[in-house]
Formats: C-alpha cells, structure tokens, sequence
C-alpha cells in the first residue's frame, strides 16, 4: 500500500517505520525543516519525506496523495489533523482517513465527518498501525479451522454513493461466500436488515471464505 503520513513527531516516525519495514510505501509531510531533514536520513525502505503543512493540498499532492490507499494524521494539533485529513477526502477522495485525536472531547466532530480517529496518546501507533496494515479489514476471529473468517469492515467516505443518504447494505454486490452480517455504529450495533444503511465510519461485520477478503476490502474501497 502506499500510505502518506502528515506529522513526522515521535507517532508518525514510528508508524512509518513500521509500515516500512513491512514493505509499504511511505510518504512523510513535516513542516518542521530539522525534522523533515532528520527523517530523511533514519528512515529506511521506499519512503518520500516533505517538508510542508499537511494541511496544505499543495504539499499533499507533492506527496503523491493521488495514490494513496491511506492518509494518516498524527500531529499534536487536533485542528490539523482534522483540517488535513478534510483535505485528503474531500479534495483527493483518499479512500480511508485515520486521525490522532489528541483531546476525547474532539472525537465526535471527527466521527461526524467520516474520518477514523484514535485519542489514546499512548497506543496511537499500534492501533494505527494494525488498521492500516490490515486494510480496512480487521479479523475479530476464525471459524471452521481458519477457512472462515469473521471481520470487521469500515466503511470508508464514499464516491460512487451519497455519504449523507448512506448506501443499503442490501445493495452491495457481495462477492459469493461473503455476507453483511451486521453494523455496528457509534451508538449501537444491529443486524443487517433489508433496510440497513451503511454510512462513513460504521463498521460492516463480515463473515466471509478467507480467499475472498480482498475482494472484500476492494469493494468497500469502491463504494
């Protein structure tokens, strides 16, 4: 995956030496020129270092945010996370946003905009991390001797559906051996219905044939 980080502190040094190290791609975009410089030489694998505003679309398409899979926000400062991150959806349609949240109190504006946050401090970077890597597909558990596999989905802001008006889950065109088995919200979780509505930032609970998750994880990316 090609993955853009904006923040280059102690959390998104560290995240994108993980993501390295695992063979992605990694872009960093730091407007601090001592940092920017610092990563350049301590980071290691295919990674671009930029010295810019993350909440600048400008520095943000240097940083080829095109072809992201992921953008990940991880300064100290919950007002750029939340500004950088608008950006990448709005104006780069990046298929998945995920945002350091510094202050618990800021959670609910950014769930309210379809963005992933995480507000622990502590464990930030391995929760970043195990969402980023896993693709938007997170396993909850394995049924029937690992052939199975029951998951957890986020549905990302969507470009081909009204993110306002939501898509049925209904209406998605599963792959065969996978279904919607239920939704869980910030507020609640359900069993998918006839008239169950996905929107930006619930979690579809998947049971599908492990061969199939990514195609899975290429349709909810297409939605």
């Amino acid at each position: 995956m090609y993955i853009v980080i904006a923040g280059g502190g102690k959390v998104g040094e560290y995240l994108a030496s993980v993501l390295l190290q695992s063979g992605n791609d990694v872009a960093v975009i730091d407007k601090d020129l001592t940092t920017a410089n610092r990563l350049s030489v301590v980071l290691e694998g295919r990674y671009l270092v930029i010295h810019g505003d993350g909440c600048d679309s400008k520095f943000q398409e240097d940083a080829g945010i095109r072809r992201a899979d992921v953008f990940v926000a991880t300064t100290g400062q919950d007002d750029n996370n939340l500004v950088s991150c608008e950006i990448a959806q709005r104006v780069f349609n990046v298929p998945r946003c995920i945002a350091r949240v510094n202050s618990p109190k800021n959670l609910r504006i950014f769930k309210e905009v379809g963005i992933e946050c995480v507000s622990s401090t502590t464990l930030i970077a391995n929760l970043i991390e195990e969402e980023t890597l896993l693709g938007s597909v997170s396993v909850a558990s394995s049924l029937t001797h690992g052939d199975v596999l029951l998951s957890e989905v986020v549905v990302p802001r969507m470009r081909h559906h009204s993110n306002e008006a939501g898509v049925l889950a209904s209406s998605i065109p599963m792959p065969d051996n996978s279904l919607i088995a239920a939704v869980s919200t910030k507020d609640d979780v359900e069993v998918v219905s006839e008239e169950t509505v996905l929107f930006p930032g619930d979690k579809a609970v998947v049971v599908a044939d492990a061969s199939v998750l990514d195609e899975v994880r290429a349709l909810f990316k297409g939605l």
